[in-house]
This record gives structure tokens, sequence and C-alpha cells, in this order.
């Protein structure tokens, strides 16, 4: 039995599983915590690894290894390859206003959605680099190399040089997924100098070997292998509920949105991943939860107990800023409240529709894109829930399809780690899937717009 492992580095863990190569079947897993905060130590990422690695039983008997990694960090490397300073994560938003500034300097979003399919907002590593170069000029000046999460920790795993893969190199926002190559000119405005860049590998290239002699895929972004994880199609878009929340699709040609709603990355399969990014997504249940004084499973009972519209109270659930829309200095609002709605029942109810109305938006931005929807898939720890099951495809207006939980990312970098070993994409039967499916509640989406946008700020970009 042929044996190989997914890495899932994300914001909140690591997460490891090893599968048999040709079926897909898991032998064994392994988990270690991450630390919180929107900048971490490279080294806390490896250590974690390493746990995750030993709990999960080692690589001795694996054959190949693939690491998927949160998107968009910006890790810095000194002229040693030492780290210069703690990663700045996607979710750390003090890039803004150097985000504006880029943008306004290369012409406006158009010219950055014609030069690499995205225009830059606080996640981007781009956005972060112009930042370093304002802020800490020393650290800018001591940067050799720039490279992502996913990146480092596959050079710490053996790879032969840094390299990433396509799908996290359209994160950053200096490479352009239509022409396949990296802006240095971009990088250089960001940072005001060149820096050295890994080697984009393609999907089923391989980077090297661990010291034990398993081979190392070329790894992918996060929403990418999770794409890869599911098997996503043509005709797919996938709603992803974790720390973030995600809205993307496989497609054969790639998007522009100058609008700065659509991102338009690179898939792990060769093909093109459009994705909406918001910054709340589970853990508005966490706050809701903890307002509410009651653990998940009573937050949807209640949730589930309320009307759909929840009486008129709505919840803009930007608890930590939003990226999409790019209002990265907002705060979460509860507009609408009566005696009539005052219950646990109601906010329950309007947590849950402010978190799917926000993903609602997504969908309905890729949709402008042109992008086909034929089924939406549910995944994250917040489609654990009974109440955004069945909330959602009444905010969405469409049928949702929900697989069995699972690490989706992990396994997305497995399947590659298979690819790599044997020069063929196996496929791999997905866990069951579950349809649900709901009266389309259009009054729902119409308020929390409204309040939305009664609760804006001036826009980014005019």
């Amino acid at each position: 039995m042929t044996l190989v492992a997914g890495v899932d580095s994300s914001t909140q863990a690591c997460k490891i599983v090893i599968r048999e190569a040709e079926t897909g079947a898991l032998v064994r897993q392994g988990r270690a915590p991450h630390p919180d905060g929107t900048e971490v130590d490279p080294a806390a990422w490896w250590t974690a690894l390493q746990a995750a690695l030993h709990e999960a039983g080692g690589l001795d008997d694996v054959a190949a290894i693939s690491v998927g990694g949160q998107q968009h960090g910006m890790v810095c490397l000194d002229d040693d390859g030492a780290v210069v300073r703690p990663a700045l994560l996607w979710n750390d938003t003090r890039s803004a206003r150097s985000g504006t500034e880029l943008v306004a300097e290369l012409g406006g979003p158009e010219a950055w959605a014609r030069a690499v399919g995205s225009v830059p907002l606080a996640a981007f590593t781009v956005t972060k680099l112009r930042w370093l170069a304002e802020h800490e000029p020393a650290n800018a000046a001591r940067t050799a190399t720039v490279c992502l999460p996913h990146d480092w920790l596959s050079l710490q795993l053996g790879s032969a040089d840094l390299i990433t893969d396509r799908s996290d190199a359209s994160g950053t926002g200096y490479w352009s997924p239509a022409t396949g190559e990296w802006r240095p000119d971009l990088l250089r405005r960001a940072l005001g100098r060149d820096a050295a860049v890994p080697r984009v590998l393609g999907p089923a290239d391989r980077a090297g070997e661990t010291a034990t002699g398993t081979l190392i895929g070329p790894g992918a972004g996060d929403n990418a292998a999770a794409a890869l994880g599911i098997d996503a199609r043509l005709g797919d878009v996938v709603v992803s509920i974790g720390t973030s929340g995600t809205v993307f699709a496989t497609t054969a040609a790639p998007t522009a949105d100058a609008s700065a709603i659509v991102a338009g990355f690179a898939s792990a399969t060769g093909d093109f991943l459009p994705l909406v990014c918001t910054l709340n997504a589970a853990r508005v249940l966490d706050a809701a939860a903890t307002m509410l004084g009651v653990d998940h499973a009573r937050l949807a009972e209640l949730a589930l107990s309320a009307p759909p519209g929840a009486g008129g109270l709505t919840l803009v659930p930007y608890f930590e800023g939003e990226r999409t829309p790019d209002r990265p200095d907002s705060t979460a609002a509860l507009h609408g409240m009566q005696l009539s709605n005052s219950t646990p029942a109601h906010l329950a109810r309007a947590a849950v529709e402010g978190l799917l109305c926000g993903l609602a938006d997504g969908l309905d931005a890729l949709v402008e894109q042109g992008v086909p929807v034929e089924r939406v898939i549910l995944v994250g720890g917040g489609a654990r829930s009974d109440a955004v099951r069945q909330i959602a495809p009444m905010i969405f207006a469409r049928p949702v399809t929900v697989p069995e939980a699972g690490e989706y990312v992990a396994d997305g970098a497995a399947r590659q780690a298979a690819w790599v070993h044997t020069g063929t994409l196996p496929t791999w039967q997905l866990a069951d899937l579950a349809t649900f499916e709901g009266e389309p509640t259009s009054a729902v989406r119409a308020r929390y717009a409204e309040v939305r946008d009664l609760t804006s700020k001036r826009p980014r970009f005019q």
C-alpha cells in the first residue's frame, strides 16, 4: 500500500492527513495548534508541523507529501535565508492604506486587474511589502527574498530550492495568472527595491525530497487545495466557512474584476480559481454564541426557531473589519432592534443570516463575472451548523450540497502528493453528500443590503 500525506497549514492550526494513494482511504492523521494573532513567527508553523507529523506517525512509510497553506502571508528572508520579521498574515489589515496608494500609483483598479487579475486589498502580499517599506525600512532593506507560508514550509521539509505553485503565487499581487509570469516591477514598486521570489512549479512537479526520501510536491494555496480535495469541477461553486469565508469556482479562463470583489486566482490543476473572500465567517457564529452564552448546537436551535428575517433584526457582521466589501476599518452593526425581536432566537437568526448574506454577495459577484453555477458545495467548520445548512439555500436561492465534514485542504494536498508520485491525478471517492433545499428569502437579502450600505463608509475606489 502506497501512502501520501497532505498538510493544511491554516491560520489556526496545522492539520495532516495520510491517505492511501490509489483510493484516498484515510490511514492516520495529526493536528497541532498555531498561535493567535495576525502576525506569526514562521518557526511556530514548523514546530506545529513537526508536532502534527509526530501525532500522525511520521513520514517513514510515506511516498510523497504536499503542503497547502494560508494565502498571502508575507514571509521575508535575508541573504542567509533567515526570517527577517514575523510574517504578516492575510487577515492583518494594517496595510489597507498602502494598498490604496499602490492602486492609485499604477493607474487605478483597472490597471491592476489587467496586470495580475486582481485589485490588491490589505490581504495581498504586495500591500504588506509597501507597508514594510514605509514603516520598517530597516527590515525592508534586509529583505532579500519574499515567499509565502507554504513555500517556507516546503523549504523546511527539504525542497531543493525555494518553490511555490501557481495558486499561491496568484495571491501575491505580483504574479499574473493570465501570463504565468512574475511581475518584478510590481514587487519593486511596493518594496522599493528588487527581491528574489520562489520558482513556480507546475501542478504535479517535484520540489525535492525530505531527509528520509519522501517526495515533496509543489503545494498550493489553501482554497486551491480545498478545490482539489473536493474535486470541484466546472460548474461547481464552493462556499467555505472557516476563519475567513470564501466563495470560489474552477474556470477554464482567467478573470479580471476591476471592482476588487472577485480575485482572479489560479487553481492547483492548471486552470483558474476566481474567488471572493470575506474576513468574517465562522467567528461570527463564535461571537453570537459568546454573546448569548450558549454553545454552537444551541445557537443553531435558537436560529432555526426564529422566523426568516429575524423579525427585522439585521446583523452586518464586520467584527474584524471586512475585505469584501473593502472596509478594513468597519465594525459590526446590529440594526432594527425592537422589543419584539430583542430575543436570543432573533439575534441567533440574524447572525446566521448576516454571515450567509455576505457570502451570497460573493456568489452574485462570481455570476457577474460569467462563472456558471450548477452546484453549490458548502464546506468548512461553519458548515457543521444545522442552522447554516438549513438557512443557506434560502439565502443563496439555490440547493446546497454539503459533504461529510473533512479536512479538505489537507485532502487536496494529499491528492496532489499522489499525483506527484504516480504522474496521474487520482480519482478519490468523496464522502457522503447531503443536499438541503429551502424557499428563497429575497427580502432578507434586500434588507441586509440596505443595512450594509447604510453602515458603509466612503468607497475606497472612485
